[in-house]
C-alpha cells in the first residue's frame, strides 16, 4: 500500500470518482457516466465547485501510478452536542473492482480517521445502505457500530 497516494480530488478526477460511484447496482441506478472525451455533467461540476470551496468538506483520491482506484467524501461537521464536539462524516467510499480485497479501503479509512483526528473530531460516523451487506460488516471490522437508525428523505 506504500505506493497508494491519497490527495484532495481535482477537476481531473471527476470522471473517474462518477465512475467508481456508478460502478456497483446501486451506484449504477444513481449515476450518469461521463462519455470518454466529454465534460461529466454540470451537476457534478457544481457539486465539485461547491465542495472545493467549503473548507470543511475534502472529497478524496487513492491514485495508484497516477489511476483513481479509490475515492471518499468527508466533512467535517461541528456541533454543540457532545459538549461542542466536531464530527468527521465519511461518504460515498468507494474502490475500483481491480483493487478491492486488498486492503486499500482499510488504508483508506485509517488515512481519513487519522485526518479527522488531526481535524479536533470527537467521533467518526458514516451511512451505508442498508442493501450493502459486505460493506456493513467492512465497517465493522473497522470498529464502527451500527449504534443508530438512520432515516432520509428524498426532495
Amino acid at each position: 500500500m506504500d505506493h497508494i497516494i491519497f490527495r484532495t480530488a481535482q477537476a481531473s478526477d471527476l470522471a473517474a470518482i462518477i465512475g467508481l460511484l456508478a460502478d456497483d447496482p446501486l451506484g449504477a441506478q444513481r449515476e450518469t457516466l461521463t462519455p470518454a472525451g466529454s465534460p461529466p455533467a454540470a451537476c457534478y461540476i457544481d457539486a465539485f465547485k461547491a465542495i472545493a470551496a467549503d473548507a470543511n468538506q475534502q472529497l478524496v483520491v487513492a491514485v495508484d501510478n497516477g489511476i483513481v482506484v479509490g475515492t471518499l467524501q468527508l466533512s467535517f461537521i461541528p456541533g454543540i452536542a457532545r459538549r461542542g464536539a466536531w464530527r468527521g462524516q465519511i461518504e460515498a467510499v468507494r474502490i475500483a473492482a481491480t483493487h478491492r480485497s486488498a486492503g486499500l479501503g482499510q488504508h483508506m479509512f485509517e488515512w481519513a480517521i487519522a485526518l479527522c483526528r488531526a481535524h479536533g473530531c470527537h467521533l467518526v460516523q458514516l451511512t451505508t445502505d442498508k442493501g450493502r451487506p459486505d460493506a456493513h460488516r467492512f465497517y465493522e471490522r473497522l470498529g464502527f457500530v451500527a449504534s443508530h437508525e438512520g432515516y432520509k428523505l428524498a426532495l
